[in-house]
């Protein structure tokens, strides 16, 4: 994979297909290579880059003593888009939805077409007023940080796992996966200053002119769906889907989702829009 160098840190992403520009950014405990398939469903149209987080594959790790901003993550996406012709699309899943939605920001008018997958800026929770909502996003958050910082990583991984994939996915998992699954979750300990110190107010995220998607299923965990209604209510003039299929459809059910995030971006090419 290629590795682009910014002043002192590593960017490592996949690079494929030609057209305009799609950059996709995984979730946590992730990394790129959840975009496999809907790489190779874009790419006969597209230029598809699927840029990896601070600590995923090559890319630099983040560093332990301050805490990570939305915007430093966020600044990976333009630093990718520099040499691109015309407007990148955005796709982000999970994390890498708010990563998608702070970089939709930083470009501004330059930015394309924009789809968010159960996107989690858990800030926007605190901000209006959300209490029982953001009060389970940070149970979650405080039993990473802790159980992470004491280097119990199965601990983590156990509640991580059953939250977002569903209770009992833990136990249900092959070991082999549960490996996996613990070498993955480091990052995500800085991962959460990220979305929950985030100052931006929804008002400023409906500003970016970027047609935008947000695609979530209704039985989704609270958090997540509390801040889907609040886009709704904010961001009127964006589109919504609802799929069942769970947080993690973009991986478990890539049959459900690359349809439709391919449906959005063809709908936006064909009217000239972007």
């Amino acid at each position: 994979m290629p590795i682009l160098t910014l002043r002192n840190i590593r960017i490592d992403y996949t690079d494929e297909g030609h057209g305009q520009a799609v950059v996709l950014v995984h979730s946590s405990v992730s990394g790129n290579r959840q975009w496999r398939a809907l790489t190779e469903g874009l790419s006969d149209r597209y230029r598809v880059c699927a840029v990896n987080l601070y600590g995923y594959g090559e890319t630099t790790p983040w560093p332990g003593n301050k805490p990570q901003s939305l915007y430093a993550q966020a600044q990976l996406v333009p630093a990718l888009c520099r040499e691109m012709p015309g407007p990148p699309h955005l796709v982000g899943h999970s994390f890498g939805g708010a990563v998608a939605l702070k970089a939709a920001g930083l470009l501004g008018e330059r930015a394309g077409c924009l789809v968010l997958l159960e996107p989690n800026p858990f800030h926007l929770l605190q901000q209006a007023g959300r209490a029982e909502a953001y009060a389970e996003a940070r149970a979650l958050r405080d039993h990473v940080q802790c159980y992470g910082s004491l280097g119990d990583w199965p601990a983590v991984a156990e509640r991580f796992a059953d939250y977002w994939l569903g209770d009992g996915a833990w136990s249900a998992m092959p070991e082999k996966r549960r490996a996996a699954f613990v070498e993955a979750l480091p990052p995500n300990i800085h991962e959460w200053d990220a979305v929950m110190d985030e100052q931006t107010p929804i008002g400023e995220w409906k500003l970016p002119s970027a047609r935008t998607l947000v695609v979530s299923d209704p039985a989704t965990r609270r958090p997540v769906r509390e801040i889907v209604e609040l886009f709704r209510e904010a961001c009127p003039h964006w589109s919504f889907r609802s799929v069942e299929g769970g947080h993690m459809a973009p991986l478990t059910r890539p049959d459900l989702i690359n349809p439709i995030v391919r449906g959005f971006l063809d709908a936006g090419l064909s009217s000239g829009l972007d």
